[in-house]
């Protein structure tokens, strides 16, 4: 499927080709305008849109919140708003991209299946959509830094590496399937500004802790990890063939045989299989995937677990001295259990993805919560840990 946004001006693709084609980021020329374009629409929402309407929709939390959890606001705006559209993109994508759904047919027979190195504009929209966000977020976490902290800025780095590198095109066709891990993160978000706006506790809470429990376990631990076993598999195949094979070409000619009368969608798959075939497959590149990917998928796992115990730690606890009926002990017990394994994971993600952790140390006593009460500018402390 072609993308749906219009091409990049002549002058900004040509203006971009030189060094992409230096950095083996062949398809980048097609879609560095919509980079420009996503990044500066993120940054213009973190530093315009959303303290402006925070302060008109929510003075009384927003502005009376310190200046360190102001930005980290303006941070989960930004998180929410791209990590919803991602994922809606994505799946449209996957829907309706026919071409992307041919690759899915290839196999390994007669070479290098097109999920490798083919390519499609709808899924380097994913891409674009994906590496303008991780380059603003490496811009807000080198500038805020001391609030963030150090390992936002290597989150950001690592990231922003991986998603640039599938303009090579590499793994184009995996794009859609893995930004799916950010199923959970609007739930995420939503918890945390939850906590922000005095509803720490409440009956949304609780619906949206299932929902952020239910998302990330299916889509970071089910669709996961049985979407990198499938991509390992691939990339396997890919090192194994190129290891094997005594000829620079990657690509055998068979997969990108020349078609007459075929559409331009159909044509834009072997869009760069020339300069694909003109060099090897570095060995570097796979592992750097299956390092990241390893990394991530073992911090679904850690945090996971860390949600589990979160439940067992609750069931484990002793009852209560006072008398209570079945049905009140259920009433508190049961959302309990749901909101501690969310917040389990609002803290450990949030740490790793949002800042939230330097916010926690540098902002608040060891072992209370981020959720606050606002009240006529103090701080109320409504969760403990």
């Amino acid at each position: 499927m072609l993308d749906p946004i219009p091409p990049p001006p002549e002058w900004l693709r040509e203006w971009t080709r030189p060094w992409a084609e230096r950095a083996n980021l062949h398809s980048l020329p097609e879609h560095i305008h919509e980079v420009l374009l996503f990044y500066l629409f993120y940054q213009f929402v973190h530093s315009c849109a959303s303290p402006w309407l925070s302060r008109k929709f929510l003075p009384q939390y927003y502005t009376n919140l310190p200046r360190r959890t102001q930005i980290n606001w303006d941070t989960h705006v930004v998180s929410f708003i791209q990590s919803t559209s991602v994922v809606l993109v994505a799946l449209w994508v996957m829907v309706a991209d026919k071409e992307r759904k041919a690759m899915a047919s290839d196999g390994w027979e007669e070479g290098h299946p097109r999920r490798m190195y083919g390519y499609t504009g709808a899924c380097g929209l994913v891409q674009a959509m994906a590496v303008g966000y991780f380059v603003y977020d490496l811009i807000v976490s080198t500038v805020y830094v001391r609030i963030t902290g150090v390992g936002m800025v290597f989150h950001a780095i690592s990231a922003l590496t991986v998603y640039a590198l599938g303009f090579r095109p590499f793994l184009n066709f995996y794009s859609p399937t893995f930004i799916l891990y950010e199923l959970s993160s609007p739930f995420l978000n939503i918890h945390w500004f939850l906590d922000k706006v005095n509803m720490t506790g409440s009956k949304a809470q609780w619906y949206n802790g299932m929902l952020l429990l239910g998302s990330f376990f299916s889509a970071r631990l089910v669709w996961g990890l049985w979407q990198s076993a499938v991509v390992y598999r691939d990339m396997w195949m890919a090192v194994r063939n190129n290891l094997s094979s005594s000829s620079s070409v990657l690509l055998p000619p068979t997969v990108f045989d020349e078609q007459e009368e075929i559409s331009p969608a159909t044509a834009q798959v072997t869009q760069f299989a020339r300069q694909i075939n003109e060099t090897r497959l570095p060995l570097w590149l796979p592992a750097a995937y299956v390092a990241s990917n390893l990394v991530l998928n073992s911090l679904n796992v850690y945090w996971f677990g860390l949600m589990i115990e979160a439940v067992r730690k609750r069931f484990r606890e002793k009852k209560p001295e006072v008398k209570k009926t079945e049905e009140k002990v259920a009433a508190v017990l049961e959302p309990d259990v749901v909101l501690d394994a969310a917040e389990t994971l609002e803290k450990q993600q949030g740490y790793f993805e949002a800042g939230d952790g330097a916010e926690l140390l540098n902002n608040e006593p060891e072992g209370v919560s981020s959720a606050v009460q606002v009240d006529g500018g103090n701080e109320v402390k409504r969760r403990t840990a």
